[in-house]
């Protein structure tokens, strides 16, 4: 099992948990309070850097190597939020067109749920068919602060 490091980040939103392996981002999650930190490693370093620059808003995409495990399904559908441009949503039936499952809103919603790399996969693009937030592991809020950051940086 190769070892992993942990970080932390203070975002606009609350404290972001980073948790790297040698080479990539394997978590990327939001906590309460800060537990355990490892020494800071270089991939942590640059995980935080392209975090400060979107809050900042001036990075759009994340350019980190990620290493996600999940289902054949879960996979499917966090290759495909990488795809949903920056500033803008889509509802969970759009995104289960999109992977080729219209019928599958529910399974979309569970893979979102199981996201454990937040903002890089960003599952807060995802929003219900009226257009209402439904749904997000870090809360409500934070979805919206995040959809309206994006908004935000756009239309400027």
């Amino acid at each position: 099992m190769e070892k992993l490091y942990y970080g932390y980040y203070k975002s606009p939103i609350g404290i972001l948990r980073i948790v790297v392996d040698e080479s990539s981002l394997v978590a990327l999650d939001f906590n309460e309070e800060k537990k355990k930190q490892s020494d800071e490693h270089s991939y942590i370093k640059e995980v935080k850097n392209q975090l400060d620059e979107y809050f900042k808003g001036t990075r759009e995409l994340f350019d980190l190597n990620i290493k996600i495990n999940g289902t054949d399904f879960q996979n499917k559908v966090w290759n495909e939020l990488t795809k949903i441009p920056y500033g803008e949503t889509i509802s969970y039936k759009e995104m289960a067109t999109r992977i080729g499952n219209d019928k599958a809103c529910r399974a979309v919603g569970n893979a979102n749920n199981k996201n454990k790399i937040s903002i890089v996969i960003p599952c807060h693009r995802v929003v219900g068919s009226n257009k209402k937030l439904v749904g997000y592991a870090g809360g409500l809020e934070k979805k919206e602060w995040l959809i309206n950051h994006e908004n935000k940086v756009t239309n400027e």
